[in-house]
């Protein structure tokens, strides 16, 4: 069934999203605040031109935090502090104005638990509120909607919304689960489960930093051995020690849910220790390279191959501490070469610095 679909926020995952929505055959219409350029979607000038018809309404505009928390330099020193919610309530508002009953309005945004009840659900009095986060990586985006590891669709009281499921249906690639909550409980999925990577690398590089220093041992075997054990302990996805966690999404995470745990007085911080893990494994591995040499060429600023984003860049924070210890980032005639993804290729006439082979194999 073809159905008609508006995206508000045509970034990073809105735009990539509605034109796959689009090649699946449905009708998509989009508004960004920012002129944006599509040849598979219908862009409108306005929020009120872009709902017309629409009987899904898809709203992923920017929920950021201060570009000072973005990961790729130190954050555990800064306040905890949420997400921004401004634009994606000024968002829900104006789309509020000239929606009805018979219309979805469908929040992609990630935000806290409970800030879909206590923020965005009061000024929603014309249409109905579905908070519908995905599981994406930038890069990524389009695939990941289309082959979803699982989608989740929460709403007030946690009853499944047929129609919705029904348009998942209608374009994914793969089998997943689709798991239907509450606006709380798909908040808690979505954060959760990045704040869980987040500790799976720190956990893993925790390995790493003990076989640098004590020797004797290969982090690999260490590690092969821990994602085997699917029984009782975990999979073998982010089991790989080297470069720490980065991107757009985990790193800021932390930070919030550090927030929240203070507000909630949980009496203890342990999001706070994950991001002061991540910084100090940084520091660590930064004066480790300058062992090599002073003047040090990364092969990649950003925080994952295939991708020109550098937001929340572990190798941008790796190059800070080098900086902070006395190194020199350089372009040319460097001393030591970084291979920042694992594909990367080494460099002629240098050492290179492998994270991902031969820091954590220490025999």
């Amino acid at each position: 069934m073809i159905r008609n679909i508006t995206f508000i926020g045509l970034g990073k995952v809105g735009m990539p999203c509605a034109e796959a929505a689009s090649k699946k055959g449905h009708i998509v219409n989009g508004h960004d605040k920012i002129r944006k350029h599509s040849k598979h979607i219908t862009l409108w000038p306005n929020i009120q031109g872009a709902l017309i018809g629409a009987e899904i309404v898809f709203i992923s505009v920017a929920t950021p935090h201060h570009k000072d928390y973005d990961g790729s330099m130190p954050i555990t020193h800064l306040p905890a502090k949420d997400f921004d919610y401004k634009e994606l309530q000024e968002a829900v508002i104006e789309c509020n104005k000239h929606m009805n009953r018979k219309q979805k309005l469908v929040v992609i945004s990630t935000v806290l638990p409970g800030i879909m009840r206590e923020q965005i659900a009061p000024l929603v009095t014309n249409t109905n509120l579905i908070y519908n986060p995905y599981l994406i990586a930038l890069g990524t985006v389009a695939e990941d909607m289309l082959n979803p590891e699982m989608i989740m669709i929460g709403t007030d009281t946690g009853e499944k919304d047929d129609d919705l499921i029904e348009f998942y249906k209608s374009i994914i690639e793969n089998d997943c689960d689709i798991i239907t909550g509450t606006w709380e409980e798909c908040e808690c999925i979505k954060v959760f489960y990045n704040t869980f990577i987040s500790t799976k690398i720190s956990f893993v590089n925790m390995i790493q930093d003990i076989a640098v220093k004590k020797g004797n041992m290969n982090v690999d075997v260490v590690t092969e051995a821990l994602s085997n054990s699917t029984k009782r302990i975990m999979s073998s996805a982010y089991m790989k020690a080297g470069m720490g966690d980065g991107g757009p999404c985990h790193p800021r995470d932390n930070i919030a849910l550090r927030k929240l745990s203070e507000d909630l007085s949980l009496g203890y911080d342990l999001f706070g220790t994950i991001a002061q893990a991540r910084e100090k494994q940084a520091e660590n591995m930064a004066i480790h390279i300058l062992k090599y040499g002073n003047k040090i060429k990364f092969s990649s600023d950003t925080y994952k191959p295939d991708t020109e984003l550098t937001d929340g860049s572990y190798s941008l924070l790796v190059q800070h501490y080098i900086k902070e210890h006395g190194g020199w980032i350089v372009d040319q005639n460097p001393a030591v070469y970084v291979l920042v993804h694992p594909d990367d290729q080494p460099m002629e006439k240098v050492y290179n610095f492998d994270p991902w082979n031969n820091y954590g194999n220490n025999i």
